[in-house]
């Protein structure tokens, strides 16, 4: 078997604009794939993902939205059956991560966090299925956490979230495996991306953070976009409904 290729095939990856999904989108178009990546407000960070893929000889697409709402993830997947005519990879990507206190934790931050990361996760894969299945079949990667197998205290909405995804993940494999659809899913621990610049700042808790990490080092976020590459390839073709942890053993240290 080939090693991974995409030639032919087009990616589509949420919150494809920085951090984890910029490294897929990229590693993707790479790879060979044409790639499609959605944003929510940083117009200038999604189009320099744009140039990077077509940099690369593929064709490339910036969708803006709030994918929490029924109109913005159906018109992301108009948009993209309008430019490519198909979709092969759907990786959902997209979310957010703040504190949470379960005494002081307002409805609002538990509304905003669980419509971001899991309604819309929902919203867009059901819109994305039909348009997959009429391309032969595919492959969605969805993107949880440590968090969503052990918890994280002071973050619980965040862990619910994220341990919602690894039931869809679970729900979803066996309900479309008979379309030749696999539904995956990588767990991250700590990655160095901008969404851990603020707590990084400080450096002793960055330093703090990658001691717990038994390989010891706190990863780039191509570190996780490689795994998601690997579940979207015909390498992963027998895979479906799995958790890959990506997190240097972390989630085994309590």
């Amino acid at each position: 078997m080939a090693m991974i290729r995409f030639d032919g095939k087009v990616a589509l990856v949420t919150g494809g604009s920085r951090g984890i999904g910029a490294a897929a989108a990229r590693m993707f178009a790479e790879a060979g794939a044409d790639v499609a990546i959605s944003y929510l407000r940083n117009k200038a960070a999604a189009g320099a993902v744009v140039s990077d893929v077509e940099r690369l000889g593929r064709r490339a697409l910036a969708v803006a939205g709030d994918l929490s709402k029924e109109a913005d993830a159906a018109a992301l997947i108009d948009a993209v059956e309008k430019e490519f005519g198909r979709l092969d990879i759907l990786v959902n990507n997209h979310g957010i991560w703040n504190d949470g206190p379960l005494e002081t934790m307002s409805l609002e931050t538990w509304d905003e966090m669980i419509e971001i990361n899991l309604r819309a996760v929902f919203l867009v894969t059901q819109r994305a299925v039909p348009l997959i299945k009429r391309g032969g079949g595919g492959r969605i990667v969805l993107v949880s956490s440590t968090a969503g197998q052990r918890g994280e205290a002071f973050h619980s909405h965040y862990a619910a979230s994220k341990g919602a995804i690894i039931s869809l993940t679970k729900s979803w494999g066996p309900e479309l495996a008979a379309d030749n659809i696999t539904v995956n899913c990588v767990a991250p621990g700590w990655v160095d991306t901008d969404m851990c610049t603020e707590v990084f700042s400080d450096t002793d808790y960055k330093e703090e953070v990658r001691r717990t990490i038994p390989i010891g080092r706190i990863p780039p976020p191509e570190d996780i976009a490689g795994p998601i590459v690997f579940l979207a390839s015909d390498l992963a073709r027998h895979i479906t409904g799995e958790i890959l942890n990506v997190n240097g053993g972390s989630v085994l240290c309590g």
